[in-house]
């Protein structure tokens, strides 16, 4: 069975079996942590608003068609980039939570009956590269 959703979130991945969910609030940071990873390598999926499909126990993310291949950059207005035309999600973010553990719990969120891990917001410097390294390997531990 296949069950879809569209959510106010912003998706980017490395190839399309890694991708990471952006989730937060309006002006929570979505596209601007989504430009920082295009930035070292990441693809963009979606800016602002991510398809998110459920099949066989994994969930896919797009671009709705109207806004494929755009992305917000505040202060400079609408960008264009190539996009992956879908993702499998490896890991969510959630911006409007902040991590205040320097070693935190494994956390996770459930987006269409299907667990995906998840990860708080971190003021820290090298949050986006950390953030690329989850995606190439996995969190040890």
């Amino acid at each position: 069975m296949t069950t879809k959703d569209l959510l106010h979130a912003s998706c980017v991945a490395l190839g399309a079996d890694r991708g990471l969910l952006l989730i937060g609030t309006s002006g929570a940071g979505k596209s601007a942590l989504a430009l920082q990873l295009m930035a070292l390598g990441a693809e963009l999926v979606a800016d602002d608003r991510t398809e998110v499909t459920a099949i066989d126990g994994g969930l896919y993310a797009s671009s709705p068609p109207t806004i494929s291949g755009l992305i917000e950059a505040r202060g400079i207005g609408i960008l264009t980039s190539p996009a992956l035309p879908r993702a499998k999600l490896a890991l969510a973010v959630d911006l409007g939570q902040t991590e205040h553990d320097r070693l935190p719990p494994f956390r996770s969120v459930t987006i269409l009956g299907t667990t995906l891990p998840l990860v708080l917001a971190s003021q820290s410097a090298h949050f986006p590269s950390a953030l690329l390294c989850y995606l190439r390997g996995a969190r040890h531990g």
